[in-house]
């Protein structure tokens, strides 16, 4: 993930993303396949990837909102 791209979602759909990436992390997660150590890297990588991408879209807030406390 070298590139960045700004774009302006509401507190819904910021939920509506997060709620996918978990599915799309249980999927990665539960995948049966033969492991080797390249796949075992492979899914280490993606599941990385959702990890961080879930990260940043949790401490984003829409403009103009606070976070909750």
């Amino acid at each position: 993930m070298s590139e960045t791209m700004s774009v302006g979602l509401t507190e819904d759909q910021r939920e509506i993303l997060l709620r996918g990436l978990r599915f799309v992390r249980s999927a990665v997660a539960l995948e049966v396949y033969d492991s080797t150590p390249e796949t075992d890297i492979q899914r280490s990588s993606k599941l990385r990837e959702i990890r961080q991408l879930a990260e940043y879209l949790e401490g984003a807030r829409p403009a103009g909102t606070t976070a909750r406390v």
